[in-house]
């Protein structure tokens, strides 16, 4: 097989391309599930709100907020200060569409800080805007409230008994009231785990709507960009796909159009020793369907060792980075379920497949003697016992072919049905964590669709492991065409025509042996025939 795979050095640039190709639409398919998760959790649940670094929050929040962390100079430094009365007219008239609060209280705006710094922020913030919307929360924050009340003296929990809890800790010496922060930090830890941001994101939501921002066009122009984005990835994946295709076929053709000339051109220079070790029907096979059988396994090469391997790996990653190692035994389960399902078929349909080529000979055998001994057959009134011979050798091969695809057409309702079976899975246990509040409902829609990636590119490498040995037979039955040595060669050094001998045949030292004869026939034969001249004997 590896020698008949040289030859696509012939197309090498077309390999390169193709590979290149391949991988580019490889890291675009992994990319699609990503952006469907990003649109239902950040699009469609936190109405377009990428993170909980709010773009402006009034100031009364910010105060809040500069209570509840120690981080307060990291903060003030990326936000800026607007004020109607700070602002020229024409500053504040454009500020003032975008923030319409703005007209009644001063707002923060966030400045135009790098990416690093945005994430950092957001892990400084996130706990503070938690902690602030459960303490100007009445009811969240009632317990509490009592809490902290029941440790103060009766005089002054008096005084602080119509007071919201925030004010009460505000009020707090910087030792207790810190102390407090921390106690609710923790309960905040244990209870929201992994879904702070998203609960941040949720009041940072709460604020934009309080300052008077529009949400609605936030939450649009978020889908609008994502949708536009996917739309672009699958445009480039469609037209990968096509200059694949393409490429991936044109190899082909040329492979097999090269290995047809081959073995015509040293088919050419057989004689009647080498055909009768093949025989006629054998060769047309080879040069047809063996051929066929190799220009099919090439067209989809390239995606099983290359495109495969990446969707597997990647996909497994992504599910990693998604953070579901709670999920990765349902992949593993699908995985071992996907490869003993093929390899069940492969044991039952392989010796199929290496018989079917033995088959296509003997047919192709028998057809051949009835059309060139149609004379004959009819001379001896063999008709009938010809008839029965063809319909033997065809009722064979179709025996096996007809086997061959029951067992390919029952693994492919079993294949889905263990898909569709995983899904299932996936769903129930992921909707158990979403319900616990550990996992988003577009995680759990990525992992759905990563982890049919993986199962489809284990099943790719398996189909391919059927086809490869059945390639593998037909490379060996052209390879024994290619490389078969010849009774009768021509001499290797060509010499110059004598035109003065035109028309004369000349034997010199010539003997003869019939093939596996013991001794030769004919022995150190020489003779010389001159043109136009008439040579009688005597015998």
């Amino acid at each position: 097989m590896f020698k008949l795979l040289k030859k696509l050095k012939l197309t090498w640039k077309s390999v390169i391309i193709v590979i290149l190709l391949l991988v580019i639409q490889a890291m675009g398919e992994l990319a699609l599930p990503d952006y469907t998760s990003k649109i239902v959790n950040i699009g469609i649940q936190q109405n377009g709100i990428e993170n909980c670094v709010p773009v402006a929050i009034r100031e009364k929040t910010m105060n809040n907020i500069l209570v509840a962390t120690t981080d307060d100079e990291t903060i003030l430094k990326n936000y800026k200060l607007l004020s109607k009365y700070d602002l020229s007219k024409e500053e504040y008239e454009k500020k003032l569409k975008e923030y319409p609060l703005l007209e009644n209280e001063n707002i923060y705006e966030l400045k135009k800080i790098s990416k690093d710094n945005q994430e950092k922020l957001q892990n400084i913030l996130a706990k503070p805007l938690v902690m602030v919307s459960i303490l100007e929360d009445e009811n969240k924050s009632e317990q509490l409230k009592k809490y902290v009340l029941s440790t103060m003296p009766d005089q002054v929990a008096i005084t602080f008994e119509n007071s919201s809890l925030l004010e009460i800790i505000k009020n707090m010496p910087s030792e207790q009231s810190q102390k407090m922060i921390n106690q609710l930090g923790e309960v905040i830890d244990k209870n929201l785990g992994g879904m702070i941001d998203q609960t941040a994101i949720v009041t940072v939501n709460g604020e934009y709507e309080a300052i008077g921002m529009n949400t609605d066009k936030i939450q649009k122009k978020y889908l609008w960009k994502s949708g536009f984005q996917m739309l672009g990835i699958a445009f480039f994946i469609m037209a990968s796909g096509i200059v694949i295709l393409y490429l991936s076929s044109r190899m082909a053709c040329l492979l097999a159009k090269k290995l047809r000339e081959e073995v015509f051109e040293k088919v050419l220079k057989y004689s009647n020793k080498e055909f009768r070790e093949f025989s006629t029907a054998s060769l047309i096979t080879r040069s047809t369907n063996d051929i066929q059988q190799i220009q099919g396994m090439i067209q989809m090469m390239f995606r099983t060792v290359v495109f495969a391997p990446i969707m597997g790996i990647g996909g497994f990653i992504r599910v990693l980075g998604i953070g579901a190692t709670s999920m990765i035994w349902i992949i593993g389960f699908a995985i071992i379920s996907i490869i003993f399902v093929v390899l069940l078929l492969f044991i039952i349909a392989m010796p199929k497949f290496k018989k079917l080529q033995v088959l296509i000979d003997k047919i192709n055998l028998v057809t051949r003697e009835i059309l060139t001994g149609i004379p004959v057959i009819r001379a001896f009134n063999k008709e009938r016992d010809e008839e029965k011979r063809f319909d033997r050798a065809n009722l064979d091969l179709t025996k096996v072919n007809v086997f061959v695809n029951k067992v390919m057409s029952f693994m492919w309702p079993l294949l889905m049905l263990l898909m569709n079976g995983i899904t299932l899975m996936i769903i129930w246990f992921g909707g158990h964590s979403i319900d616990q509040g550990v996992m988003q409902v577009g995680d759990m829609m990525a992992i759905m669709q990563y982890t049919m990636h993986i199962v489809m590119s284990f099943l790719m490498i398996s189909i391919i492991s059927i086809m490869l040995p059945r390639a593998a037979v037909s490379a060996n039955r052209i390879n024994e065409v290619l490389e078969k040595s010849l009774s009768v060669e021509d001499g290797k050094e060509l010499k110059e025509f004598d035109k003065t001998k035109k028309g004369l045949v000349e034997f010199k030292n010539v003997s003869f042996r019939y093939p596996d004869a013991d001794m030769e026939i004919l022995t150190d034969i020489n003779f010389t025939a001159e043109p136009r001249k008439n040579y009688s004997h005597n015998w």
